[in-house]
């Protein structure tokens, strides 16, 4: 039997460039008149000289993408460095053991905690991947402590994954979207707390429950008939002690000042009736370069040479520099559609069907549209390069709010996150958890449905606003 591998995102996303050019050669070519802050305007548009896109032309695409999303390539390479002195100086490690190691005897508590951790590093910087390295470390005690494997990878899996979905600031997911539709990042922030909140409690109770529940009845677990060999593993599987040190406590005050500060710098103030504190209005360039300091001024307090930060800061951009392609290659297709004239012959048919409809069908109908794109499209950086240029201007004729839009793509990409086996993070999880997939799609199911809601419903409330 030949097995057969989901195609990569640069695969399907230089597939769609392709797709794309194809069309500019069927699709009419047309364009919108537009208002000085980019959004077109209703009824103005009107057909023009057709520019069917040739061979040159796609191969040119990615290029000429990433030079136009130059600056939000920058930044992420500059988060990624920065992320990267932080693993070097080992102070979220740090933080982490010192956290489980109060914890030990009393775990209930840890869930909860651990939890609230993780949903922090998910909601603010998009913590994903990082978490692989916390398994080893969480798994021996919570098993330990009487739970399953289940428990503990759920602590930190759906812990990461509830921050996610409520992305307040996260740069990979919020930030890029934010800026391929035109708005501050800070736009929306509320409304994506309050789903932050609701998701974060609702995962912590319905993990909890089940902690309880299979502790209390061993035979109630999803993977009791592999309880044994679990113990066997994991209680001797334990991970390096890091101790958290002065060094490593400032450089933790030096990585929440810096998200504090960048959650402050894009924040509208006086849009919102805020007059008594300024609206820095910081975007890109001056983000890129907070990352930047602060990853210099966190190798300097933990007394690193300049060779080890500099070394830290390639090794954190190298693992983000498939996502600046990504960035490149999705902005491509829009470069194509543009080129070709037929990006707002979209917008028109889309303005044609959403006549009448108003904003709350809209809100429900991108969060519908997300859903499948997200499993198409796993790179959240991808997906909202992608999909944000049509969108974003959709939701002008719908008279809601562009951060609305980008809500309901984060709250879809946050849902099919949690269990898409396209996913390195899931996929990594369970198989450092040695838990089969199938088990763990029976244990989250119903998790997922009660997050749709939660998300659905704030969507709503947010476009009725």
């Amino acid at each position: 039997m030949i097995k057969t591998k989901m195609p990569s995102a640069y695969t399907i996303l230089f597939s769609i460039i392709i797709i794309m050019a194809i069309l500019t050669w069927v699709i009419p070519a047309g364009q919108y008149e537009y208002l000085t802050d980019g959004g077109p305007v209703a009824g103005t548009y009107h057909s023009v000289e057709p520019n069917g896109q040739t061979v040159t032309d796609v191969f040119l695409a990615a290029f000429n993408g990433l030079y136009g999303a130059i600056d939000v390539a920058a930044f992420i390479l500059m988060v990624g460095g920065y992320l990267g002195v932080m693993v070097k100086t080992g102070a979220i490690s740090a933080a982490i053991t010192g956290i489980t190691g109060r914890l030990r005897g009393r775990e209930k508590l840890m869930i909860p905690i651990l939890m609230c951790v993780f949903a922090l590093g998910g909601t603010t910087f998009g913590m994903a991947e990082e978490t692989i390295a916390f398994y080893p470390l969480v798994l021996p005690i919570v098993i330990a402590a009487g739970y399953d494997a289940v428990t503990a990878v759920s602590v930190i899996m759906l812990g990461a994954g509830a921050g996610v979905l409520g992305s307040t600031v996260n740069p990979f997911a919020t930030g890029i979207a934010s800026g391929f539709a035109g708005i501050s990042l800070g736009e929306g922030i509320i409304l994506r707390l309050g789903i932050l909140l609701a998701s974060l409690a609702v995962t912590i109770w319905y993990v909890m429950r089940y902690a309880e529940k299979t502790k209390a009845n061993p035979g109630l677990s999803l993977v009791a008939d592999m309880a044994e060999k679990h113990r066997e593993h994991f209680l001797t599987l334990q991970g390096e002690e890091v101790k958290l040190t002065g060094k490593r406590k400032t450089s933790l005050v030096i990585f929440a000042l810096t998200f504090i500060i960048m959650i402050y710098s894009v924040i509208p103030f006086e849009d919102i009736g805020i007059t008594f504190l300024p609206t820095l209005g910081w975007w890109f360039p001056e983000l890129s370069a907070l990352f930047f300091v602060s990853a210099v001024a966190a190798g300097l307090v933990y007394r690193l040479n300049q060779y080890e930060i500099i070394d830290g800061f390639l090794e954190g951009a190298k693992d983000l520099l498939g996502v600046a392609f990504i960035i490149g290659i999705s902005r491509g297709i829009t470069v194509i559609m543009n080129s070709g004239h037929i990006t707002d012959t979209i917008l028109s048919w889309g303005e044609s069907l959403l006549t009448g409809t108003g904003s709350v069908v809209f809100t429900l109908l991108s969060y519908a549209v997300f859903l499948p794109l997200s499993f198409l499209i796993p790179s959240t950086s991808g997906l909202a390069t992608l999909s944000m240029p049509i969108m974003a201007p959709l939701s002008d004729f719908s008279g809601m709010g562009r951060d609305i839009v980008i809500t309901a793509f984060q709250s879809a990409c946050g849902l099919v996150n949690l269990i898409t086996p396209t996913s390195a993070v899931v996929m990594g999880g369970l198989a450092i958890g040695k838990i089969p997939y199938d088990r763990w799609l029976k244990f989250v199911w119903k998790l997922l449905i009660i997050l749709f809601a939660i998300s659905a419903a704030f969507l709503i409330l947010g476009s009725l606003l």
